[in-house]
């Protein structure tokens, strides 16, 4: 494992790294991920676009669900990898973030410019005229609606919503868009079943393109949204790294992968490859990489 993490920190350490993030580096925060050992979909099924948009008592569960999960988003703090994260972009070896995460705690953490391919659950939509408020003002105003809404849990999803029982969500009042009086208020994400927006799909696909090496950090890559990062990187000569907690459907095209928890090894890699520490050599990094 040793020698990994040092081919790994030798990779990093030329620089131009493009980080693809998944759920797996939100999990030490609190936030359970999809689809790993204990992933939420082994007892969770993530509302999809086409439910939330057609079934009005399906959107009712859903805010609902995401009213109380909300509670318990607001407190989730950036962990050790987050922060690690930023520290290798403020080295200058990180030029670009593409994170498949909602939450927000890349930004948290001190990270700059970051891509969020689906979407943040900071910001609000209006379905009907496209008009986008914050979370906080919507949670207000529900909380105003639903005055005796006292359900509290701690489990939450990684799409920020929890289990509720039908009981629970009985008489819940959703609330609708102000600025068109009216309008369908949807979370500012991509649901399951939701097309990414080609725009900020490019945008990726740009800067993978502008990479030496693509770092994938706690995906499983079992979906085409992020995957295709990787099979882009690869068709372009470009080296792929992957620390996951188990095997990804990346893997097969990975220079490197590395099986470890992203908020011990993250900081070791931020020591590594601090010119201060003296511990890499930035020619043996760039020699492990093409020339670009």
């Amino acid at each position: 494992m040793s020698e990994d993490r040092s081919m790994l920190a030798e990779l990093l350490a030329a620089g131009d790294v493009v980080v693809l993030s998944g759920a797996g580096l939100s999990t030490e925060s609190g936030i359970p991920d999809y689809r790993g050992p204990n992933g939420s979909l082994t007892r969770h099924t993530p509302m999809t676009y086409q439910t939330f948009v057609g079934d009005p008592a399906a959107r009712r569960r859903y805010w609902a669900r995401s009213y109380v999960g909300w509670r318990t988003m607001t407190l989730a703090a950036p962990n050790d990898g987050h922060r690690a994260v930023a520290d290798l972009q403020r080295q200058g070896l990180v030029s670009g973030i593409v994170t498949q995460n909602v939450d927000g705690l890349h930004q948290a953490g001190g990270a700059r410019e970051v891509i969020e391919l689906h979407g943040s659950l900071r910001e609000v939509i209006c379905l009907d005229c496209g008009d986008l408020t914050s979370r906080k003002e919507l949670d207000h105003r529900l909380t105003l609606a639903n005055p005796y809404f006292g359900v509290r849990t701690t489990t939450i999803n990684p799409d920020g919503d929890v289990e509720l029982g039908d009981e629970e969500v009985d008489g819940f009042q959703v609330v609708a868009c102000r600025a068109c009086d009216g309008g369908t208020l949807k979370p500012d994400v991509v649901f399951f079943g939701e097309t990414v927006p080609g725009d900020r799909v490019r945008a990726c696909y740009a800067l993978v393109e502008s990479a030496r090496l693509l770092l994938v950090l706690g995906s499983s890559l079992t979906v085409m949204s992020g995957r295709r990062f990787v099979l882009h990187a690869a068709k372009h000569g470009i080296p792929v790294a992957i620390v996951n907690q188990g095997p990804t459907r990346g893997d097969a095209y990975a220079t490197l992968t590395v099986e470890a928890p992203l908020g011990t090894l993250l900081p070791e890699l931020v020591r590594l490859t601090d010119p201060r520490t003296a511990l890499t050599d930035p020619r043996t990094a760039t020699a492990a990489l093409p020339n670009r």
